[in-house]
C-alpha cells in the first residue's frame, strides 16, 4: 500500500492488521483537549480501530480520527460520543465507510498516519496514568502544573494549546499520584483563572500512548561530544591570561588636610 500525503510523505507499509485501503474513517469531536483524549481512550478500548491522531482547528474544537472495519469504526465512534456527551463536550461526529483517496490527499489524515507509523512509545511512561487540566489562560495552567508537581510524585511531560486561551497540561504518574496531583491543580487553576476541563486515564494504550505530545527535553537523543582544544597558541594565550592581582599598584590613600 502507498499514501501519498499533502505533505509529499510516501508512505508503502504500515505494521498494522487494518488494511487502509478500504477502512472506514470516524472522526468525533470535543471542545476540549482533555475530553478528546478520554474520548480517544473510550473509542480504542471498546473496538479494534486505530488512532489516528487529533485535528485542533481553533477555539479548543479538537477531532478524534480513527480508521478500521466499517462495524468496528461505527461501534467506536458511538462509543466515544457517548464519552464526550457525558462530559458535556460532543461537538459532532461521522462516520465515513469508504474514503476515496482524494480525501487523504486533501485532508491531513495520511500525514497524521505516517507520523503514527513513526513514533515510539516511550519506556519511561508505558503503563502510566494520564493526568490532564485544561485552563483558559496561561498563569492557570502554569500554576496548576506547580501544584501538581508539589502535591505528587508526577511528571510533567508537555503542555496542549488548542485556540480560545484554551492551555492543557498532561503529567505522568501512577494512577493514585495522578489523581492527587490532578485534584491539587484544578483547586490552584480555579484560584488563579478559569478552570475548562480535566481528565484522569488510568491506564492509556500504545496508540493513545503515541498520540501524547511529549516535551522536546523528554525525547531521548544522542548529545554531540564536546569538543575542547587540544592545544593553544601562544597569541591565544596572551589573550585569555589574566592579569597579575598580586602585581598590580595598590590605590593610594590620599590625606585631606583639614582647612584652617
Amino acid at each position: 500500500m502507498k499514501i501519498q500525503t499533502h505533505n509529499d510523505y510516501k508512505l508503502d507499509s504500515i505494521e498494522s492488521p487494518i488494511k487502509f485501503g478500504d477502512a472506514a474513517l470516524g472522526l468525533v469531536t470535543t471542545r476540549s483537549f482533555p475530553a478528546i483524549v478520554g474520548t480517544a481512550d473510550m473509542m480504542l478500548k471498546s473496538s479494534g480501530v486505530m488512532l489516528v491522531g487529533y485535528e485542533k482547528i481553533g477555539s479548543g474544537y479538537c477531532t478524534a480520527v480513527v480508521r478500521g472495519g466499517i462495524a468496528d469504526v461505527r461501534i467506536a465512534v458511538e462509543s466515544g460520543a457517548e464519552t464526550a456527551e457525558k462530559f458535556g463536550q460532543l461537538i459532532s461526529k461521522t462516520v465515513i465507510p469508504r474514503p476515496l483517496p482524494n480525501l487523504e490527499v486533501v485532508l491531513p489524515i495520511g500525514s497524521l498516519l505516517f507520523r503514527l507509523s513513526q513514533g515510539r512509545v516511550s519506556a519511561e511512561f508505558r503503563n502510566k496514568a494520564v493526568g490532564l487540566i485544561e485552563t483558559r489562560g496561561f498563569p492557570a495552567m502554569v500554576g496548576a502544573c506547580d501544584a501538581m508537581l508539589k502535591s505528587a510524585d508526577v511528571q510533567l511531560t508537555s503542555y496542549e494549546t488548542t485556540g480560545a486561551g484554551l492551555c492543557t497540561a498532561i503529567v505522568r504518574g501512577s494512577v493514585s499520584n495522578v489523581a492527587v496531583a490532578v485534584e491539587a491543580g484544578m483547586h490552584e487553576a480555579e484560584r488563579i483563572g478559569e478552570l475548562n476541563a480535566v481528565m484522569v486515564i488510568p491506564r492509556p494504550l500504545d496508540d493513545l500512548e503515541r498520540t501524547l505530545p511529549v516535551a522536546g527535553h523528554l525525547i531521548e537523543e544522542t548529545p554531540e561530544p564536546l569538543r575542547l582544544p587540544m592545544a593553544i597558541k601562544e597569541k591565544e594565550k596572551e589573550l585569555v591570561r589574566l592579569p597579575d592581582f598580586a602585581q598590580l599598584p595598590l590605590p593610594i590613600k590620599e590625606e585631606v588636610k583639614e582647612k584652617s
